[in-house]
């Protein structure tokens, strides 16, 4: 029985492997290209009809209606859209091949404090799964760690390239702080019990905080603690602090802790945002919406909760975004989480806003992306059809950085495999 396990496991390993083999990092951008004759989604909710777009080496040099100059490289849009490149805030992308395999999952860390674990370093570029979801138009994630209390350090990543180092945008933007849970389910254990372990995780991260400040306004140090140094980012503004939790009571925590020591801080999850959006408006808390197709946390809450919330949130003005957190997805539905919260509330607009500007101005990166604009990075997607739509949606063609990449994928492949096979000529 043992053997026949191995032989699946080395078969799926070799297979995984050596599949995909033709899809190359895209070289840089040579030249000037133009996108003509295209519906423009600036992503700030600017729209531009028969507009063009021209980038070279890397950089958006104008969007308008101008004619490109003679020597670009023209490329006719006439009847398509073109928006920024999509960006999942969070993401296990790169991190986890096959979740069922646990020598594929490197996203978990065991031990409750690990602030010093970071994901840039096991971001795998080979991942088959990175180019399912880059073909749908997500150009950019941001790669979060999981484990414990204190997960580790996330780092936003370009979807191409041959190493982490040639794909890492952004490098150890953020700290990740999983709120221990304060509504706990039907145990063995009594509530009171459970409630209590939670708020002494917590007051253990707050000391921990506590702890790094004193060790970091020390001039020198005796001994270098890394798991100090490695949140120094959080007291001098460079890193985020991201709290995932959901309810209004771990939020306020959140908060708090915010307050206590200046963090420049990020909630994930926000199930109950909406509650307490006013005070979340008030203290600067930006929200990551995790999942769009989910029963909500409570039993009394209306069952469409979540495609209301991001209206709910733009009406408040608080600052969020739409994300696709899903290990069956793993984000290649982003976009049409956008689409569903349109039917909600949104305008198209708005919607892709969402998952672009918002989202990277949530992550620290607003200055180079998440919008078509003069100076900024060249991440852009060109679909033949509204990219929120899940029926005309159809990517065509797809550049990081002015770099035109390759847009072919194992499960395309395997299309035009079995396609061929059974003779399927529709």
């Amino acid at each position: 029985m043992k053997k026949i396990a191995f032989i699946i496991f080395l078969t799926t390993s070799l297979s995984t492997a050596f599949s995909q083999a033709n899809v190359l990092p895209a070289p840089p951008q040579q030249g000037i290209i133009a996108l003509t004759h295209a519906t423009i989604h600036v992503g700030n909710g600017q729209v531009i009809n028969n507009g063009t777009i021209v980038f070279t080496n890397g950089k958006i040099t104008s969007v308008g209606t101008a004619a490109p100059a003679s020597d670009a490289k023209v490329i006719d849009c006439t009847g398509k859209q073109v928006y920024p490149g999509l960006i999942l805030a969070d993401s296990y992308l790169g991190l986890i091949e096959i979740g069922a395999v646990r020598a594929e999952r490197d996203e978990d860390e065991i031990g409750n404090l690990n602030p010093d674990v970071r994901s840039v370093v096991a971001y795998n570029t080979d991942s088959k799964i990175i180019n399912t979801v880059r073909s749908n138009g997500v150009l950019l994630a941001n790669v979060v760690p999981d484990g414990g209390i204190l997960s580790g350090t996330s780092s936003v990543m370009q979807l191409d390239g041959w190493n982490w180092e040639d794909a890492v945008y952004k490098m150890d933007n953020g700290i990740h702080f999983r709120m221990p849970g304060l509504a706990p389910q039907s145990t063995k254990s009594p509530a009171t019990d459970l409630l209590k372990k939670a708020y002494d995780q917590i007051d253990g991260v707050r000391t921990f905080f506590r702890e790094a400040k004193a060790y970091l306004n020390e001039p020198t140090h005796v001994q270098t603690n890394i798991k100090f140094e490695s949140v120094k980012g959080l007291f001098d503004g460079s890193k985020i602090f991201f709290v995932h939790c959901n309810l209004v009571n771990e939020m306020m925590i959140a908060v708090e802790l915010a307050k206590e020591f200046g963090f420049r801080t990020v909630i994930v999850g926000g199930t109950d945002s909406y509650k307490i959006a006013d005070y979340l408006k008030q203290n600067n808390i930006a929200v990551v919406l995790n999942q769009m197709h989910t029963l909500p946390v409570m039993q009394d809450d209306d069952i469409d909760m979540y495609a209301k919330l991001p209206y709910q949130l733009q009406e408040t003005g608080v600052l969020y975004c739409i994300n696709d957190f899903d290990e069956m997805n793993r984000g290649r539905n982003l976009m049409f989480n956008a689409g569903v919260a349109v039917g909600f509330g949104l305008t198209k607009e708005q919607a892709l806003q969402a998952i672009t500007l918002n989202a990277a101005k949530i992550l620290g990166i607003d200055k180079t992306t998440g919008s078509l604009e003069a100076g900024k990075d060249a991440n852009i997607i060109v679909s033949e059809g509204d990219v929120l739509d899940i029926e005309t949606n159809k990517i065509t063609n797809a550049f990081i950085k002015g770099s035109e990449i390759n847009l072919d994928n194992k499960q395309k492949q395997l299309y035009e495999r079995y396609k061929t096979k059974y003779g399927i000529t529709k």
